[in-house]
């Protein structure tokens, strides 16, 4: 679902789990009627056990608990820590889990890859942050720099049909939908839901993109862990370049997968030489999905902008319209290219440039049409297993191809 720009919203920037997982774990604590989650990933490391331990408390408060994690992301998520939570009431649905073969993880495509918290449909929590330890400084230099937003106001209404509606959508008894997200607020952002799924919604959160770039005349500032756009999306980077907007890329210089930065570079050329500018953040991996345009638009979520995220996974991304946010937003991210990232040349880039041409070519067209090439295969329809006190129970989604 695409929602409509709604006004009188409250927003704040959460860097990094720093600032995220205090504030998520306090309004769960505060809750009175309903939390619903949605992560890709929950480790049992020190972040999920926190995570863990104020879903119970809110549970035996009497509150309803709804936790719905990627089967791929939490394939790792052992029995005894679904039960403490089923045990007390909590419903965790892991969507579409495989068996592994071979000790490997499979079916990575078409993941539940949306970060969604809303409590008492009061406030909501959007971004790209996971519930496990990788995402605090204390886990190390492969500690994961990334983005958030906290929100109240009208726009909560849309994030917690979008999380109701994948649950409903797949079978699930959704007793809480008739709670009305409070409208009370006196925040000046408008803002905007974009969802992206395999249905009705797979091009809503890349058409947002496309339009801030088209209507950008001064500036804009993407920062993007898994860049691998299609052409379109990289023709309007080019085309704003060349009308003098100032176009700055801050990607992955330390990737925790190699594979992707590769990819990624395959496109340095076809951009710098109109001018784009690209930095690489090299303090840790970048995972954050921020950008912005000119003095007013941005946007938080969880999509990539790559293959995986624009055409296959579910994703949701906030557009915000806020002078004010823009502007925090632009003075984060531009400290970082000053002070942490390299900048790329073409200079740098055209060494081995020759022999690098045929597999750039190739590398670029091979990934570029690699989601077409995955819906040749048979689709089947994505399941939400519900864990039960007892024993499982698995229901199908009923929306539409997968």
């Amino acid at each position: 679902m695409t929602g409509v720009w709604h006004g009188q919203n409250q927003v704040e920037l959460l860097i990094n789990g720093e600032d995220y997982f205090p504030r998520v774990f306090e309004a769960i604590r505060a809750a009175r009627h309903e939390v619903l989650v949605e992560t890709f990933i929950i480790f049992e490391d020190p972040v999920g056990q926190a995570l863990q331990q104020a879903l119970i408390e809110a549970a035996e408060r009497g509150v309803r608990i709804e936790v719905t994690a990627d089967g791929y992301g939490t394939a790792d998520l052992g029995k005894a820590y679904i039960e403490a939570l089923t045990r007390v009431g909590v419903r965790v649905h892991l969507f579409d889990p495989r068996p592994k073969m071979f000790g490997m993880r499979t079916n990575l495509f078409r993941r539940l890859h949306r970060k969604i918290v809303v409590v008492d449909g009061e406030v909501a929590y959007v971004g790209g942050i996971n519930f496990c330890l990788d995402h605090l400084q204390e886990f190390g230099p492969m500690a994961k720099q990334d983005y958030a937003v906290e929100v109240r106001g009208p726009v909560v209404a849309d994030i917690h049909r979008a999380a109701v509606e994948l649950l409903a959508q797949c079978g699930v008894d959704t007793p809480g939908a008739g709670l009305r997200p409070s409208p009370g607020s006196q925040g000046r952002s408008a803002m905007l839901l974009a969802i992206r799924d395999n249905d009705a919604h797979q091009d809503d959160i890349e058409d947002q993109y496309m339009a801030a770039i088209r209507n950008a005349r001064e500036r804009l500032l993407v920062a993007n862990a898994y860049f691998f756009p299609g052409y379109r999306l990289l023709r309007e980077l080019r085309n704003a370049a060349q009308r003098g907007v100032q176009v700055s890329l801050i990607l992955q210089g330390q990737p925790d997968m190699r594979w992707v930065w590769v990819l990624g570079r395959l496109l340095y050329d076809y951009l710098l030489r109109d001018g784009v500018q690209i930095y690489e953040y090299c303090e840790k991996p970048l995972h954050g999905k921020v950008a912005l345009a000119d003095r007013e638009w941005s946007t938080v979520g969880s999509s990539n902008l790559d293959p995986l995220s624009l055409s296959l996974n579910l994703e949701a991304n906030l557009f915000i319209r806020d002078p004010t946010f823009n502007q925090r937003l632009f003075a984060h991210l531009s400290e970082l290219a000053e002070t942490r990232c390299k900048p790329v040349t073409r200079q740098v880039l055209r060494r081995g440039y020759w022999w690098r041409a045929p597999l750039m070519f190739l590398g670029f067209h091979a990934a570029r049409h690699f989601p077409a090439v995955l819906g040749w295969f048979p689709a089947h329809r994505p399941r939400l297993t519900t864990a039960a006190a007892e024993s499982p129970d698995t229901v199908a989604c009923g929306s539409g191809k997968s």
